[in-house]
């Protein structure tokens, strides 16, 4: 075995004892700079074309809100090819399966622009919307800018991949741009994870995760997120139809009707547990 393939194998055994005791590993510089700059280009470009029948959100070029004069684009996979190519890309593809066992399906892309000045997203899991069954789903953020505390980066919360989807409550939406929340037994729980252009965070669809508002005058906080489920599900809701392989081809699944059981945080006697009504209670764990 040479030196470099063994040093490789050690890496890929890092990340998956990483995502299996955290629920995420960052891998640094998966994706090189000049990659990097043509694809912010890019989707700047697509931006700065105006209104998209294939925005997420709507656009107002005047708005005083910044998320309105650069909101969101999803499913640009549909009809970009740059989108789609970058979604089924064999690096992602080799750090999942290193992670999952097996190669994933691909359902959705988007690309956050959160210029200077705008919202946060409230801690959420992804899990909550995708409805992958059975397992879950990964996602795969990539960071196109420096992305740090001052202009919003992703918060997480280690180990919460063990919890049930939770039940969701009313968000801030002065600090957040959606409206519901997810609650925390320690409201401290959370960690930023800084990044740099390149670099992709993999992490579980159970996992409570977040970002705060983007504070600086002058700096992005640009991210190509790619939304996977694992190569054993059976169904995913109807939006992430149709789901592909991961050399583009697609295939049918069954859709999710609705959500699972959802858990609400109260008080045992080894302190907070999940509760899930009708079904088991999960105790929070730190590992």
């Amino acid at each position: 075995m040479s030196v470099s393939y063994k040093a490789e194998e050690q890496r890929a055994s890092a990340y998956k004892e990483e995502f299996d005791s955290a629920g995420y590993t960052l891998v640094r510089g998966l994706f090189g700079a000049e990659e990097v700059e043509r694809l912010r280009d890019h989707y700047m470009e697509l931006r700065q074309r105006g209104a998209d029948p294939h925005d997420f959100s709507g656009h107002e070029a005047t708005s005083r809100d910044p998320l309105r004069r650069y909101p969101r684009m999803a499913q640009m996979h549909r009809w970009d090819d740059t989108s789609l190519r970058w979604l089924i890309d064999d690096r992602l593809d080799q750090v999942m399966t290193g992670l999952l066992g097996r190669s994933p399906y691909a359902v959705q892309t988007m690309l956050y622009f959160k210029p200077p000045g705008s919202r946060g997203q409230a801690l959420h899991q992804d899990n909550f919307y995708l409805k992958a069954e059975p397992g879950t789903c990964v996602a795969a953020w990539m960071a196109l800018d420096r992305v740090d505390k001052a202009n919003g980066c992703l918060e997480v919360v280690p180990g919460s991949h063990r919890w049930p989807i939770l039940c969701t409550e009313k968000a801030d939406t002065k600090i957040s741009f959606t409206d519901i929340t997810v609650p925390l037994p320690d409201p401290d729980a959370a960690v930023p994870v800084e990044m740099e252009p390149g670099d992709v965070l993999f992490f579980h669809g159970a996992l409570v995760h977040g970002s705060a508002p983007n504070v600086t005058t002058d700096r992005f906080r640009r991210a190509l997120i790619g939304h996977y489920i694992e190569g054993e599900a059976e169904r995913v809701a109807q939006y992430y139809h149709p789901a592909l392989r991961m050399d583009g081809t697609p295939l049918e699944l069954e859709v999710a009707e609705g959500g699972g059981a959802c858990g609400e945080w109260t008080d045992g006697p080894d302190g907070p547990v999940a509760l899930m009504t009708g079904t088991h209670t999960v105790t929070r764990k730190h590992e």
